[in-house]
């Protein structure tokens, strides 16, 4: 993937002595395993165990730096800073830092740069100061088509209290910490580990038309199977059953669309 800059994403600093203890009692992943020059993966949930936020974490500038989608940014520091109490820490989204993928060279070096704790094939991420960056690079659209490609959900894709982590694909994504302890939404999101309740996931899905919008229902003569959860154009994510999945007998509609699911290789991994 040549290098672009995210510019729908940004990044929240979290300063002080207590940051890490803090994280560690509010999301998914074990901040105890981050160190320089890497990344985790991680969600905010809610009580229930659902996905309110997710992001990448890595640390520098002497921070806790979270990498979230920019439109989200303003709210998940408004909901950190609810969890803060008598924390001894700064929560602040920090205008002047920007986030890149596929840095490689002089670029990387003067950035945070790690891999994408997610999978491999997404390459490295960069979190660096805007003004010493390259200002010639690309936008997003290039790395978007990379993640459908690959079939990795992310932000939107999950929507707001709508997915368990584990629906979601957390724990193949290498977003869950299992060892760490409670944090927010632990206890469900464990039981469904050891009961293997989670019998959903989000499958990539794809048509030959635009796709119809989020909330479509998908269905295989009459057995509905799932819905879809977000749409690019002709490709897009559904949060589907699986066991109906492997039910269905006949071809997949989705709003009288003929659709075609997918099953990330990841998934399987």
């Amino acid at each position: 993937m040549e290098p672009v800059h995210l510019k729908d994403r940004a990044v929240i600093a979290l300063e002080g002595g207590e940051a890490r203890d803090f994280l560690q009692g509010l999301i998914t992943n074990d901040i105890r395993e981050l160190a320089p020059q890497t990344g985790l993966y991680a969600a905010l949930l809610t009580p229930q165990g659902k996905i309110l936020f997710d992001f990448l974490v890595t640390e520098g500038d002497g921070a806790v730096l979270l990498d979230c989608p920019a439109d989200r940014a303003e709210a998940l520091a408004k909901r950190l800073t609810m969890y803060r109490l008598r924390a001894k820490i700064g929560i602040a989204v920090r205008p002047q830092l920007a986030v890149y993928a596929g840095l490689s060279g002089r670029p990387a070096e003067r950035a945070v740069t790690f891999a994408d704790p997610r999978l491999a094939a997404l390459g490295p991420r960069s979190i660096g100061a805007a003004a010493e960056m390259p200002d010639f690079l690309e936008g997003p659209a290039t790395y978007h088509a990379e993640r459908l490609a690959l079939g990795v959900p992310e932000g939107a894709d999950f929507g707001s209290d709508k997915v368990f982590a584990l629906d979601a694909g957390l724990e193949e994504l290498h977003g869950v910490g299992f060892d760490k302890g409670c944090y927010v939404g632990q206890e469900l999101t464990a039981r469904m580990k050891h009961r293997g309740t989670a019998r959903k996931r989000i499958l990539s899905i794809r048509a030959d038309v635009l796709l119809p919008p989020p909330g479509t229902a998908i269905a295989s003569a009459g057995l509905e199977i799932g819905e879809i959860i977000s749409t690019y154009g002709t490709q897009g994510f559904a949060l589907v059953r699986l066991d109906r999945l492997d039910e269905a007998k006949a071809s997949l509609t989705a709003g009288m669309i003929a659709v075609t699911l997918t099953r990330p290789a990841w998934l399987d991994s």
